[in-house]
């Protein structure tokens, strides 16, 4: 986690003189002849001159093995790593991370991964779970920061045997189709909860907390109804926690959407599609469809699990630029603070229709409109996202 910088500001007393008001006369020349040094009287200097050298030598060695241990911490910038996931077949995956992830981490507890937007830019979201980790003053040692990339084949830096996605398909948890084709985005978040799962890797974890913000609070939050991750993370003793901050849409349990204080299903002629799949369950992808579950099944099993939902109460922009505005995300509302306010009573529509508790805590973060920066930005919303 990288820790501000205090400013030292460095004051000169002012002399004893100066304090008393007095003023002194500048001394008279000395116009007396000098008398050669001899070697006698230098020699008398050279104990008294080696003892002021140890000292300062003795002051300055705390201050220098400081500094080269500060050197030697990477405590701002996450290293560009690539790992190898997916147990069946592996292929591999670049994340960013301060541990090396090539060796066990025996004191993690607790790992967190924060995913990028729809610019994939992984290293920055890396900086800002890195302030969200600060500011809720999780001790670094025991806490795993991952910062995972979802590339395109026009991206940077690629590697052998990595997935790359056609442009956003990877938000909508499509399958790559170029590198290492057939991943989808779906799988390879389960591949890299097992991954971090793994007792052989990390032998003390406790948690895993998924973030996505954006485009990626898309993935997550669909991730979040459809995976089925329960039994094994269950087995290894490891609990699962999501945070959606903002997605531009929300995939529905059933063929009910807003109108007016109710939900009711739609009859429109102008969007026949809104209730299939990425806004709601109907044609459903085949990581859904293989776990032949009913919507009231998979809202029973979503609503146990632990997310949070955040919207910055500013994100009201109804023509923002990166805004889904097709006619099944406008059935959902105008604007991202509308959409999460619908969904959420949404969430309590079907648990009094299906009889099913729910309780995900949301909030709006206050002043905040799209940027992250903002939304995770304060120490408010990091105590409530990790009470301690």
């Amino acid at each position: 986690m990288a820790v501000s910088a205090h400013q030292r500001r460095e004051t000169s007393a002012p002399s004893p003189q100066a304090e008393s008001g007095f003023c002194y006369l500048p001394a008279r020349p000395d116009t007396r002849r000098r008398q050669p040094v001899r070697g006698r009287d230098i020699a008398s200097f050279v104990p008294g001159i080696a003892a002021l050298i140890f000292t300062l030598i003795a002051l300055m060695l705390p201050m220098l093995h400081a500094r080269a241990a500060d050197a030697a911490t990477p405590a701002t910038v996450g290293q560009r790593q690539v790992i190898s996931i997916g147990a069946d077949a592996p292929y591999s995956f670049i994340t960013f991370a301060i541990a090396d992830l090539q060796k066990p981490q025996t004191g993690i507890t607790r790992a967190v991964v924060i995913l990028h937007g729809v610019k994939r830019n992984a290293i920055d979201y890396f900086g800002l779970g890195q302030h969200l980790l600060q500011l809720a003053q999780l001790p670094p040692s025991a806490t795993l920061l991952l910062a995972p990339n979802f590339l395109t084949p026009q991206d940077a830096n690629l590697v052998a045997d990595m997935p790359l996605w056609r442009r956003d398909d990877w938000m909508q948890g499509q399958a790559s189709d170029q590198g290492r084709a057939g991943i989808t985005s779906f799988r390879a978040l389960d591949d890299l909860v097992h991954y971090l799962a793994d007792r052989r890797r990390f032998p003390a974890l406790k948690e895993i907390v998924l973030i996505g913000h954006s485009a990626g609070a898309q993935l997550m939050q669909r991730h979040a109804v459809m995976n089925d991750l329960d039994a094994s993370l269950q087995q290894a003793g490891v609990t699962l926690r999501y945070i959606i901050s903002s997605p531009s849409s929300y995939v529905y349990f059933e063929a009910s959407r807003p109108s007016g204080e109710s939900f009711i299903a739609q009859a429109s002629a102008t969007c026949p599609a809104y209730n299939d799949y990425r806004y709601g369950i109907a044609n459903p992808p085949a990581y859904l469809a293989d776990q032949h579950l009913s919507g009231q099944q998979l809202f029973q099993r979503y609503a146990a699990r632990h997310i949070t939902y955040l919207v910055g109460a500013r994100d009201d922009n109804p023509r923002h630029r990166f805004l889904d505005r097709s006619c099944g995300a406008a059935m959902q509302g105008a604007t991202r603070v509308e959409r999460q306010q619908n969904f959420m009573r949404y969430e309590r529509f079907l648990s009094a229709k299906w009889n099913i508790p729910v309780d995900h805590p949301e909030f709006e973060v206050p002043g905040a409109t799209h940027d992250a920066n903002r939304v995770y930005g304060s120490e408010a919303i990091a105590r409530k996202l990790f009470p301690q």
